[in-house]
């Protein structure tokens, strides 16, 4: 292909047409892929329609790059990979409210000057983990970083060794200690750690004791680990404090959703740990966040920190962080969209499941009614499943052309492969999405 082959800029616009992207975007995008074609136009016989055909696929790749909605149906609830817990119509409200307008932030209505942020937000937070303090941050681990930053750097942080973990995302427990400044002081073996090796590690050295509940994992067999307590009573004695990473961070039972016990903030701090951190975006079912809660004098040195402001959350955040929590301490935690996913009993999936599968009838699949094992997802409750009810399909043609079809679709339907049959989980798809589920499913049948 020589270069006078290769078409000019506003020519390939033309033949592209809409998009659905910004023109500056498919500008640098035709310029970007014609630039490297006249880098092989020596050595390459590239047909025209064949650079508008990259070029096309290039942008359905950015297109698909877009944040968006998806529907989710794979059971999943907490799924990492589609922004894990949805926020509930409350928590919407709020950000609507809050995004559209100015706000006070950082403003004292009382007084009428500069006032200090999310104070009642860490006040409810504290309420609602039954304790001296609290205060947020933009992540988990980010909550983790600081504490062990603040209070442990160029000194020891004693850890079981069944406990360095992996927190999801390429995030390894050693890494965030490294990564803080503190050096790991490992204890026990991987299956089996005692009070009494915490107290042999303790020492000069020490600056505090870290405790990670294996939220994402578990352990079988011969294994031994001490409980808090007792954990916590040697932190007494030997005056260091002791922080656990909760990670889930679920404030109500989880065993009424019929699956395992999950440790709560509250019943966490009663058992002696001086501070938590868990994440606001699992079982609490609000936004991205890291909350700390625990000892105020401890919450107050963290705040203290200049690395404190690098970490904060801003205003859509916390106002969104702060009507999930008034839910919960309203007792209308029935309006936390999570819960209202995990309480749907399988009776109404079962109706709604029929009613997707009469929709599709004498469409090109073969639908049933199906059953389906539902998971927390999000790095929680690794143990427990739940039953669910699934759209189990059976289109006339490959299942991975079928599922990308789906996932081509107008919002994107997800779903999984299992024994030949494609399920789509009611568990975790709307209930005003029934109807966009059967019409996507019809539309990827034809």
């Amino acid at each position: 292909m020589s270069l006078r082959a290769i078409p000019q800029v506003e020519k390939v616009l033309q033949q592209l047409g809409d998009t659905g992207l910004p023109r500056p975007v498919v500008v640098a995008v035709v310029r970007r892929e014609l630039a490297e074609l006249r880098k092989r136009a020596a050595k390459t016989i590239i047909a025209p329609d064949a650079v508008i055909a990259s070029i096309r696929s290039t942008l359905a790749m950015l297109r698909a790059q877009r944040i968006q909605p998806v529907i989710n149906g794979t059971g999943i609830l907490v799924h990492t990979n589609f922004g894990r817990a949805p926020l509930g119509p409350r928590v919407l409200e709020t950000l609507r409210e809050i995004g559209g307008s100015y706000n006070n932030l950082e403003y004292d209505l009382t007084g009428g000057a500069r006032g200090g942020r999310a104070a009642y937000l860490e006040l409810a937070l504290a309420v609602l983990c039954g304790t001296e303090a609290a205060t947020v941050v933009n992540n988990c681990a980010a909550a983790l970083v600081l504490a062990l930053r603040h209070f442990a750097t160029g000194r020891e942080v004693v850890i079981s060794r069944g406990e360095l973990v992996q927190i999801g995302g390429g995030f390894r427990i050693p890494e965030i200690l490294e990564a803080s400044g503190a050096k790991l002081r490992e204890v026990g073996t991987t299956n089996k750690t005692t009070v009494g090796d915490y107290a042999r590690a303790i020492g000069k050295e020490t600056a505090l004791i870290l405790k990670v509940h294996r939220s994402n994992f578990f352990m079988g067999g011969f294994v031994e680990s001490p409980s808090t307590e007792e954990i916590a009573a040697l932190a007494r004695k030997k005056r260091v404090p002791f922080i656990e990473d909760l990670g889930s961070g679920a404030v109500i039972e989880t065993q009424r959703f019929g699956v395992e016990h999950e440790p709560t903030p509250a019943e966490t701090l009663k058992r002696g740990v001086d501070l938590v951190t868990f994440s606001g975006d699992k079982l609490l079912g609000g936004p991205q966040a890291g909350i700390i809660a625990g000892r105020a004098k401890l919450v107050a040195a963290l705040k203290r920190d200049p690395f404190f402001r690098a970490l904060r959350c801003d205003k859509l955040i916390l106002s969104a962080l702060q009507t999930t929590a008034d839910l919960y301490l309203n007792g209308d935690e029935s309006q936390v969209r999570l819960v209202t996913l995990l309480a749907e009993a399988r009776e109404k999936l079962r109706a709604r499941a029929d009613g997707v599968v009469a929709a599709l009838v004498g469409t090109p699949v073969k639908a049933s009614v199906g059953i389906g094992r539902g998971q927390v997802g999000g790095g929680t409750l690794p143990r427990s499943q739940f039953e669910s009810v699934t759209v189990d399909i059976v289109p006339r043609m490959p299942l991975e052309e079928f599922a990308r079809r789906l996932r081509s679709h107008t919002p994107p339907v997800i779903g999984y492969v299992e024994r030949g049959v494609f399920k789509l989980d009611l568990r975790t798809i709307f209930p005003a999405q029934d109807d966009v589920v059967a019409k996507a499913i019809e539309l990827a049948a034809t």
